[in-house]
């Protein structure tokens, strides 16, 4: 019976206190935390300038007062627009996207964000965030369009904008200021460009296909150089400009001799404008406009799409856009391209 006591005292003594035997083990990890938001399948949202496309985001179960905000990172800027914010039963739309964004709702855990008649600015990255208390969770979408890059000019020569003029030149031509994601897209795909331009962050920037002396040198590398950012009041250099398909549009070519004025009264008397720069870009791009006449164009320059590159039209190997400058508008020497859309 001693013997049985004094085990059992040597016992408690070498036995950790109560409480530490339903401590977690150092280095063990806590259970997660319940993740309300689900991750998207596809991060990245494709469709057209015109159509209607929804970003995904769906919650898992509904936490207790909680809000789902929306909004969407502006790379001019860097801040974040909040687009839309809902508690679930009721929201409330911000901003210039207000009248075109709804939430899908197609039931009760579901937040995702509807936009509507799709434009050129809604490019871009988005985030949806869950609002939550200290358990704040958050999934980011990217919405992709379908586009072309081109380079702009004024009829003044290179190297006329600043910033500010650059982003309203391409607006004026149906386009926007491009992002560097699409720039460096389109150097991948063959942009080769000697002067530098805007882009939309407020950085300069070339792409370059083959290396040559009149372009930083034969010795650098094929790639999208930089200026890095610039005064967007005081310096000066050309554009960068973004378009995209537009649904239900259509550019054609009307043949004549004819100036910058009759070139106009032309396309209005068939019911249609004179293409901007960007309509014949997005033209040539998606719909394989290809023609060999000079036509006029509604900022006073003259071009015309080439898809399949021959000798008889301008001879250069590769596709593309090519360009007769800005002629005298008093000139009866070309046709004109005009747009008509939905």
């Amino acid at each position: 019976m001693h013997r049985l006591l004094l085990l059992g005292c040597l016992w408690l003594l070498a036995a950790p206190p109560a409480s530490s035997i339903f401590q977690r083990p150092t280095g063990t990890p806590a259970p997660p935390h319940l993740q309300y938001l689900l991750e998207p399948l596809h991060p990245t949202v494709h469709t057209q300038r015109g159509a209607t496309a929804t970003l995904p985001c769906v919650l898992r179960a509904l936490p207790h007062n909680y809000r789902v905000k929306w909004s969407k990172v502006e790379p001019a800027n860097y801040r974040e627009n909040i687009i839309i914010i809902t508690n679930g039963l009721y929201h409330k739309n911000y901003g210039p996207l207000s009248p075109r964004v709804r939430l899908r709702h197609s039931h009760r855990y579901d937040a995702s964000l509807t936009i509507t008649n799709v434009a050129l600015e809604d490019e871009g990255r988005y985030r949806c965030q869950l609002v939550n208390g200290l358990e704040d969770e958050s999934v980011s979408l990217t919405l992709h369009l379908e586009g072309v890059v081109f380079p702009y000019q004024p009829s003044n020569g290179r190297y006329k904008f600043n910033y500010h003029e650059a982003k309203q030149a391409c607006e004026q031509q149906d386009s926007r200021l491009a992002t560097y994601q699409q720039l460096y897209k389109a150097w991948t795909e063959g942009l080769d460009w000697c002067n530098a331009g805007w882009i939309l962050d407020g950085t300069v920037h070339y792409p370059i296909i083959n290396s040559r002396e009149p372009c930083g040198g034969r010795l650098l590398l094929p790639g999208v150089r930089t200026y890095g950012a610039r005064d967007k009041q005081k310096d000066r250099f050309d554009a960068f400009c973004f378009t995209s398909a537009l649904q239900g549009s259509q550019v054609y070519f009307i043949r004549g001799h004819l100036n910058f004025k009759e070139a106009r009264q032309a396309c209005h008397n068939h019911g249609a404008a004179i293409a901007k720069v960007g309509q014949l870009y997005s033209a040539w791009k998606f719909s394989q406009l290809d023609r060999c006449d000079g036509g006029w164009l509604a900022d006073g320059s003259v071009r015309y799409p080439i898809t399949t590159p021959r000798e008889r039209c301008g001879g250069l190997p590769d596709p593309g856009v090519r360009s007769f400058g800005f002629p005298s508008k008093e000139m009866r020497t070309y046709g004109t391209y005009c747009f008509v859309g939905k």
